[in-house]
């Protein structure tokens, strides 16, 4: 039996690249009225006086990836969102913080 092969193709983002609100609100998938909802809240911090000249990283595409997600799966409001990341990344710290001292 022949299998057919699939090829994807995509892009790596770094935290030097930069997106448009607009590159964001596809890539995320979500409305621009719910990324500035998550700058608001403080869950992206974006360089840029106004949401038309914001530029966002590959970083910032993580997080709000991973809020979009809350908020359709899970039914979470930006403020949740911010809740739970920040809760992410301080369970990221600690196991950090763990796996250096086992190694030590």
């Amino acid at each position: 039996m022949n299998t057919p092969t699939r090829y994807l193709a995509g892009f790596i983002l770094e935290e030097q690249d930069e997106l448009t609100l607009d590159d964001l609100c596809r890539a995320c998938a979500a409305q621009s009225d719910l990324i500035v909802d998550l700058v608001h809240e403080g869950l992206l911090a974006p360089v840029g006086p106004a949401p038309e000249l914001w530029r966002f990283t590959g970083v910032h595409l993580h997080r709000a990836t991973v809020a979009v997600r809350l908020q359709r799966d899970l039914g979470v409001n930006p403020a949740g969102a911010a809740l739970a990341l920040e809760l992410m990344d301080e369970l990221d710290s600690l196991r950090a913080q763990l796996s250096r001292l086992q190694g030590s």
